[in-house]
């Protein structure tokens, strides 16, 4: 029998991947209780965001499944993905210019219940 998973999506973040992927690492698999307490405890901007994302997911599967608890669940995928870019122009001395690339991210938090051993 197939285990029934639950996810969450946002999409135009206004941060890099790049920055973004190693908070990921840092909570891919572990269950969703454990996973908030870290993310709660950093301070990158990415934290906050994964942690947006990753409440959402929890109450997409709680929602559907009345008998589930936050505890028993697990994050079975975190993906981090390319967004857009923004390309800016930032005027230079000498009426020349740089080109300021903006990143977005795409973050997808997908919980599923966790296997009894």
């Amino acid at each position: 029998m197939e285990e029934k998973s639950y996810k969450a999506i946002a999409k135009y973040l206004l941060v890099s991947p790049t920055k973004v992927r190693p908070v990921a690492d840092l909570v891919r698999g572990k269950s969703v209780p454990q996973a908030a307490a870290i993310l709660e405890a950093m301070p990158q901007k990415g934290a906050r965001l994964i942690l947006k994302v990753l409440n959402s997911a929890t109450a997409n599967a709680l929602y559907a499944n009345k008998k589930w608890d936050e505890e028993g669940l697990t994050i079975s995928e975190l993906l981090i993905d390319d967004g857009p870019t923004l390309k800016r122009v930032w005027a230079r001395s000498h009426g020349k210019r740089d080109i300021l690339i903006k990143r977005m991210s795409h973050i997808t938090v997908v919980v599923s219940k966790a296997l009894e051993a």
